[in-house]
């Protein structure tokens, strides 16, 4: 995160709180505030009275105190406040996120509605604690989301989908699908021709196919189709047809270590190149199986000159022949 926030200019209040008004065009006013204790809060004034609203639909958070409160002429006000300053920068990009969901919102009414969803959907992500993805672990998620997008298209149940998509728990490979497993790899645009295999398992598999998928990545900000890792994850998001599968997608992001941060705005890729491989008898990788006895926890590199023979239909990885 920026070590600067929107909290860093609002002073600590003698009594009662102190805001700043969030930008943007919302049905209801937002604010950046703070209370007597310094305690950071994010603000929804609302018209009326919601309090069976929220009584009905209210939520629990680890960390954050979800709160109605009564206002002046007929107002509430929904609050949100922060109880550990460490959690600050997925409290930022929780109110960010909302700030930006609100904009779909047009009376009070509608924005209690999506505030509460809001918060509800972040329980997960903030129950994880998620650490800082560093960039290689950025490309490699978003390369996993692309081909996830990719099968979604191929595939009639999107809950099959998230199922089959096994990277964040440490599956042997990332997606296992009926009697195929594909292992995704991800290179940057400037980055030398080869990819690390981080284990011995990682290219053994029982399935009948397995595949080596390899996704260069070239951050190139203004280009037509780039997207963020945020942006990706969004696009899944909107693709998840059952409750389910969005439930199930929420929990492997945190599993993966991931939580919709500003920081993940940027780098914004282009899939510059694709490419897939077959991996079966004479392929260069190591396997648990034919190690020798004491080799454990192995990892390498594999020069992708070595494997050009071995390349096959990018099609082929999604089960076809």
């Amino acid at each position: 995160m920026s070590e600067s926030s929107p909290w860093d200019d609002i002073a600590v209040p003698g009594a009662d709180f102190n805001v700043r008004q969030v930008p943007g065009e919302t049905a209801v006013p937002c604010f950046w505030g703070r209370d007597t204790t310094g305690a950071c809060l994010f603000i929804v004034e609302l018209q009326g009275d919601h309090t069976d609203q929220f009584r009905k639909n209210a939520v629990t958070v680890h960390g954050i105190e979800v709160d109605l409160r009564g206002g002046e002429s007929g107002r509430q006000r929904l609050v949100l406040t922060l109880e550990k300053q460490v959690d600050r920068d997925l409290f930022e990009g929780l109110c960010l996120t909302l700030a930006s969901a609100l904009e779909r919102a047009t009376d009070s009414a509608s924005s209690l509605a999506v505030a509460l969803a809001h918060i509800r959907r972040w329980k997960t992500f903030l129950s994880g604690r998620s650490q800082h993805l560093s960039a290689e672990e950025v490309r490699g998620l978003f390369a996993e989301l692309t081909f996830l997008l990719e099968l979604i298209e191929r595939q009639a149940s999107t809950t099959a989908v998230v199922e089959a998509w096994l990277g964040p728990e440490k599956s042997h490979q990332d997606f296992i699908f009926g009697n195929t497993a594909v292992e995704i790899k991800s290179l940057s645009g400037t980055e030398r021709s080869t990819v690390r295999i981080s284990s011995e398992d990682q290219l053994e598999s029982l399935n009948d196919e397995l595949f080596l998928r390899i996704y260069r990545l070239s951050n190139l900000p203004d280009a037509t189709g780039a997207r963020s890792l945020n942006e990706i994850v969004g696009a899944v998001q909107t693709q998840l047809a059952e409750a389910e599968a969005v439930e199930a997608f929420d929990r492997k992001l945190v599993a993966h270590g991931y939580a919709p941060l500003p920081d993940y705005d940027g780098p914004r890729f282009v899939v510059s190149d694709v490419h897939s491989y077959r991996v079966g008898d004479g392929f260069p990788r190591l396997m648990r199986s034919q190690l020798p006895t004491g080799i454990d926890r192995v990892a390498y590199d594999i020069r992708l000159e070595a494997i050009a023979p071995y390349e096959c239909d990018n099609e082929e990885a999604f089960g076809g022949n």
